[in-house]
C-alpha cells in the first residue's frame, strides 16, 4: 500500500517552496492536483527531482475525482504526492482527502504544509497582519453568499485585519465591491488596504490603496486583498499593522 501527502507547494516558485515539501515530491512515484499547480511543479523543480515520475492532472471542480486518482494509486503500491498552491490545508485538497479516507482506512495520509497567499501576500507589502486577523474567501462555489457577507461583518465589527482570497472572477466580478460595502459599514473609508496579485511568480505586482478605493479595484483569481484594521498605516510604501510593543514601551 502507497502513501499520499498533501503537499502545499506556496506560490510557486521553487525558492518558496519548503525542503519538506520538495523532498515529499522527490519521494513519491506519482504527482497529481490541479494542472496549473501540476505545471509549476515541473518548471520549477529539478530534474532529478522529478525524474520518472508519473503526472496526472485534472481540471479545475474535479477536486473529488482527483483525490479518487490519489488513492488508486495508492491501492496499487504508489506513493503520490496530491500538490496544492499555498497550504495543503487552506483551501486546499488535505480535507477532502482526509474526509475521503474514511473509505480507504488502510492508506496513510501526511499533510505537508506549505506557504499560504495570506503570508506571502502579506510579505510583499510589508507586515499587514502582525495582529490578529480573519482569512475569508469571497468564492460562492461552495459557500452561499449569505454566510460570506455574515462573516465579512463581523470580521469588520471585531476590527481584525482582513486577508481576501478569490477576490473576484468572470462570474463573480461584484463580489470585491459587494465585500467591501460590507466592510465599510464598520471599517473607516480611509482603511489601508493593499492587492497582490501573482503573487511569488512572473508578472508580480502590489499596490496600496483605501478601503473607498478598494471598491473599485480590478481583481482576479490570482489576486489576494489586504484590508487593515483601524491601526494599520502606509509607512515609507509598505503597509504595516502596529501590534502595540511602542505602546508597552
Amino acid at each position: 500500500m502507497g502513501k499520499i501527502y498533501a503537499v502545499g507547494i506556496g506560490p510557486g516558485n521553487a525558492g518558496q517552496m519548503t525542503a519538506e515539501a520538495r523532498e515529499a515530491i522527490a519521494s513519491c512515484d506519482v504527482v497529481t492536483g490541479y494542472t496549473v499547480y501540476v505545471d509549476l511543479v515541473k518548471k520549477e523543480l529539478e530534474e532529478s527531482e522529478l525524474k520518472g515520475k508519473e503526472f496526472i492532472t485534472t481540471p479545475m471542480t474535479q477536486e473529488v475525482r482527483r483525490c479518487q486518482i490519489a488513492f488508486e494509486q495508492a491501492q496499487c503500491g504508489k506513493n503520490v504526492a496530491m500538490v496544492c498552491s499555498g497550504d495543503a490545508g487552506v483551501y486546499g485538497m488535505a480535507g477532502l482527502l482526509l474526509e475521503l479516507s474514511e473509505d480507504h482506512p488502510d492508506t496513510e495520509i501526511q499533510v505537508v504544509p506549505g506557504i499560504t497567499a495570506a503570508l506571502s501576500g502579506a510579505a510583499v507589502l510589508g507586515a499587514p497582519l502582525i495582529h490578529d486577523f480573519a482569512v475569508i474567501s469571497l468564492s460562492d462555489l461552495l459557500t452561499p453568499w449569505e454566510k460570506i457577507a455574515k462573516r465579512l461583518k463581523a470580521a469588520a465589527e471585531a476590527d481584525f485585519g482582513i486577508c481576501l482570497y478569490n477576490p473576484s472572477s468572470k462570474k463573480r466580478h461584484d463580489h470585491l465591491k459587494k465585500a467591501c460595502e460590507i466592510l465599510l459599514e464598520a471599517k473607516a473609508a480611509d482603511t489601508v488596504c493593499g492587492i497582490v496579485r501573482n503573487i511569488g511568480r512572473e508578472g508580480q505586482s502590489s499596490t496600496l490603496c483605501s478601503l473607498e478605493k478598494l471598491k473599485d479595484a480590478q481583481t482576479d483569481m490570482f489576486t489576494t486583498v489586504f484590508i487593515g484594521n483601524s491601526q494599520t498605516k502606509e509607512r515609507n510604501g509598505r503597509m504595516v499593522t502596529p501590534r502595540g510593543y511602542r505602546d508597552k514601551e
